[in-house]
């Protein structure tokens, strides 16, 4: 059996990450952006969100400095360190694979900061994809052919991943229309 092949990271740690690469922030900050622009793609609370700030602070992919301010309490500024800054830039180019929910969650993370970082590279990043896709159905079109007629679950549970990677190159060419202006 294959298993749909995943390069990179389904938590919301680059979003945050690209956001701080852009300009120095807040957490709290950082959370409101990440559910203005981003909050169908991820959910998730506040507690989370600082959760894993603390885990890049901790890594060393973004450091704080306490802001005094005039009659408020005390804020942390966070921004991004050099090696959190490389540690994004190679996740920028790092394919996403062909799983659904890695598509939903990282790919579309990956696609809104390459249109707002380096928007040049949004046609290769959309011909990369498409062709893990188109790989991957591929792959799982020649499993699917040779399952005995016998394996009625196996066959149904390939055809769906089929079927859904199919609607993902129809979704990707809905892509390239939305980015026509760019590319």
């Amino acid at each position: 059996m294959t298993e749909i092949k995943h390069h990179g990271s389904l938590s919301p740690e680059f979003a945050l990450l690209g956001f701080l690469y852009e300009r120095p922030s807040h957490g709290y900050d950082l959370h409101q952006q990440l559910v203005t622009e981003l909050g169908f793609v991820w959910h998730i609370s506040q507690s989370q969100t600082y959760n894993i700030l603390n885990r890049l602070e901790t890594r060393g992919d973004i450091s704080s400095n306490v802001l005094e301010q005039e009659k408020l309490p005390p804020r942390q500024v966070l921004q991004i360190t050099s090696k959190g800054r490389d540690r994004f830039d190679a996740w920028l180019e790092m394919p996403t694979g062909s799983s659904v929910r890695a598509i939903r969650l990282e790919f579309i993370t990956r696609l809104y900061f390459v249109q707002r970082i380096a928007p040049e590279k949004i046609q290769p990043l959309l011909d990369s994809q498409s062709d893990e896709i188109f790989a991957s159905i591929n792959s799982l079109e020649l499993i699917h052919a040779r399952l005995p007629g016998d394996q009625t679950f196996n066959r149904l549970s390939l055809q769906l991943r089929i079927r859904q990677l199919k609607s993902v190159l129809d979704w990707l060419g809905e892509c390239r229309k939305a980015f026509l202006y760019i590319l």
